[in-house]
């Protein structure tokens, strides 16, 4: 199998959850501030709902970012569209609905924004959250260049890879497996995507075979550099204020 490939170059910072710091995560407001602080790529994670339909949001309960309460997988879409994402970061962001992974989408291509997708399936949805996740993107990017799809999900890369062959994998490692790339040999990966204090090894590993490497969370200008001096590629980051140097 062929690995495929982005069609768009990779920046050097990333925003973090669409707007990091400076918005409720995975917000559609997230996005337009990326976009008017310049930045050219975004990260979020989408998550099925009760019904099936893919939504965006990162933890598998609903309080810590929302006015909801209770597990995502076994919340209907029709309680999801009621829900406050806002509040909980600041009153100005009151009333900031949660997104649906279409109308996230569809903003990334109104503002020019690409895409890492973050396939966050909650457990015991793995390959039905990667097959629903990799259908929709073919749908949804009919016709422009296809996202960067990540997941700490093995099985939801396998379901996503399995529907959509030409779809560029990221494998997500808070610190990447002694056999890590003998799993990206067996999906044609794209990058490598894992915590700020990777190894050297592992770098050595993925210059080695021009494998990208992309870093979370960095928020320090500083430390940044730092990983771009040991050949990480890109990073994600909160701070977007501060990052602006490296959008």
């Amino acid at each position: 199998m062929a690995t495929p490939t982005l069609n768009w170059p990779l920046p050097r910072a990333v925003a973090h959850r669409c707007g990091g710091a400076l918005t409720p995560e995975n917000s559609l407001a997230g996005l337009r501030v990326a976009a008017a602080l310049g930045f050219r790529a975004v990260e979020f994670d989408v998550m099925l709902s009760a019904d099936g339909t893919p939504w965006v949001i990162h933890d598998e309960t609903l309080e810590r970012t929302t006015t909801g309460s209770g597990r995502v997988c076994e919340t209907s879409d029709e309680v999801l569209r009621r829900i406050d994402i806002g509040s909980r970061l600041h009153k100005a962001f009151a009333g900031e609905p949660m997104a649906t992974f279409e109308a996230m989408t569809l903003r990334c291509h109104e503002l020019g924004l690409q895409a890492n997708v973050e396939i966050k399936p909650a457990e015991g949805h793995e390959v039905e959250t990667g097959d629903v996740v990799a259908r929709r993107i073919l749908s949804l990017w009919e016709g422009r260049p296809l996202p960067l799809v990540s997941s700490f999900s093995f099985a939801a890369l396998q379901a996503a890879r399995k529907v959509a062959p030409s779809l560029p994998l990221g494998f997500l490692y808070s610190k990447a497996p002694a056999d890590w790339l003998q799993r990206f040999d067996d999906l044609a990966g794209y990058s490598l995507h894992c915590a700020k204090d990777v190894d050297d090894a592992v770098l050595a590993q993925a210059k080695a075979r021009k494998i990208p490497v992309l870093c979370y969370t960095v928020n320090d200008p500083r430390q940044a550099q730092f990983l771009f001096d040991r050949d990480v590629t890109a990073v994600f980051s909160d701070r977007l204020d501060v990052m602006a140097d490296y959008r």
